[in-house]
């Protein structure tokens, strides 16, 4: 069936949405019983509209953006946030609110305003525009984590690092308007699930990018299809273009969290020689990549409020692709159980071997700098929150156990939990 969709739409399901991704929610409704060839309908059909709604934007018809349809008090609201736009508290969800959710439209537009990529890359307007309402409308908006309001919050990360004195003292415009085009992208088209899922359950893109990198290949091709289709850079020589491709997959593939090890050891191997040296493009690709696997990874580093919506979020994505693992007889993924992992101990792990790690590096990169110590001090606090509020729950199960007791092995789980 896979294929047989392919050879219809062509490059065009390439780009929007490329392969059928099925919508895992539709297939919570179908039970086991109900059989292959309605799963296929199903495929068939989400195939069809996403093919649909390619036609419609390659024949230039672009959805009307509601921002400009808001209340002039919301919008005047949403210009105030902007003005804040470098500032590392900045509400992503409250300006997704004011902007009817459009905050990655209305992000992008006023950072390569600000940052001059307009009229450094004498881009068209309603063509940028246009790209740009391609990039938010690819987002599932029923994924709770993986969505247009995650893509533009790594977006204003990315915006900030890009400020921070060691790096801006040398990027070129290309430099930026890559690290603001990666930041945007990076999870377009997202699925809600992650990659041991797509191979377990023998997913076509497993098969096409040979069970590697398979969700980042799928979001940097899919970039590209929308950057060719919206003919945003055109107007560029032809080898200009290919290398600002080329560099789009190498910093989006970067955020495969499977390579961190790869990337934490050559930073700190970096650092420790001082050989960085920024006046090469290739040093600055380099930290353009570190910056956007934090940038990528960077609700634990933000105010607690934002940081904990962050994680219930995440939690919430993790928990479903259980909930649809337990559906289907599959065995259910790490972290997606939600009757074992619970969000404080998901969290603390986290924060711990992935975040700590990366931004203790990115700090002493940046040179500790007000942003850098201000992300770990929110890093430390929230950690120390999570403990706070796994030490409750361990509490109250305590409380709750029939016996009154806890039993020898209930011990050694919540010290195994407990334990960095």
């Amino acid at each position: 069936g896979d294929a047989r969709v392919r050879g219809q739409t062509g490059v065009v399901s390439e780009r929007r949405g490329s392969y059928p991704f099925i919508d895992f929610r539709l297939l919570n409704n179908i039970t086991l019983s109900g059989e292959i060839g309605t799963k296929k309908k199903v495929k068939r059909l989400l195939s069809f509209q996403r093919y649909f709604h390619a036609s419609r934007l390659l024949r230039g018809i672009v959805p009307q953006a509601s921002l400009y349809l808001l209340d002039e008090d919301y919008l005047g609201q949403a210009r105030h946030m902007l003005s804040k736009v470098g500032m590392w508290d900045f509400d992503i969800f409250l300006f997704d609110r004011l902007t009817n959710g459009n905050s990655l439209v209305t992000l992008l537009c006023h950072l390569f305003n600000v940052h001059g990529l307009i009229h450094h890359f004498q881009l068209d307007m309603v063509t940028l525009h246009r790209f740009f309402v391609m990039v938010q409308e690819d987002y599932h908006s029923q994924n709770p984590y993986h969505n247009a309001v995650h893509a533009a919050d790594v977006t204003q990360a990315m915006h900030c690092y890009l400020r921070e004195p060691k790096l801006a003292n040398f990027l070129t415009p290309s430099d930026i308007m890559l690290g603001l085009l990666a930041a945007a992208a990076h999870d377009v088209d997202h699925p809600g699930v992650n990659q041991p899922f797509l191979i377990k359950t023998k997913h076509h893109l497993a098969s096409l990018y040979q069970n590697v990198s398979v969700l980042e290949n799928h979001h940097w091709r899919s970039t590209i299809g929308m950057l060719r289709e919206s003919r945003l850079l055109a107007h560029l020589p032809k080898d200009v273009t290919q290398d600002i491709e080329q560099q789009l997959g190498s910093l989006i593939l970067a955020t495969d969290i499977n390579r961190q090890n790869e990337f934490l050891i050559r930073l700190k191997s970096h650092l420790d020689n001082q050989d960085l040296r920024l006046e090469d493009a290739q040093d600055r690709h380099f930290m353009l990549q570190i910056a956007l696997k934090c940038a990528d990874i960077c609700n634990p580093c933000r105010v607690w409020d934002l940081s904990k919506q962050w994680s219930e979020r995440v939690c919430e994505e993790f928990y479903r692709q259980g909930d649809l693992e337990q559906k289907f007889e599959l065995e259910i993924s790490p972290l997606c159980n939600q009757q074992k992992d619970t969000i404080p101990s998901i969290q603390i792990g986290f924060m711990t071997y992935i975040v700590e790690p990366l931004f203790e590096r990115w700090a002493q990169f940046t040179g500790n700098t007000p942003l850098s110590e201000n992300m770990l001090n929110h890093l430390r606090r929230n950690k120390a929150k999570w403990r706070s509020l796994l030490h409750k729950q361990h509490s109250s199960s305590r409380s709750n156990d029939h016996s009154g007791q806890v039993t020898g092995s209930q011990e050694q789980t919540l010290n195994e939990e407990e334990t960095p």
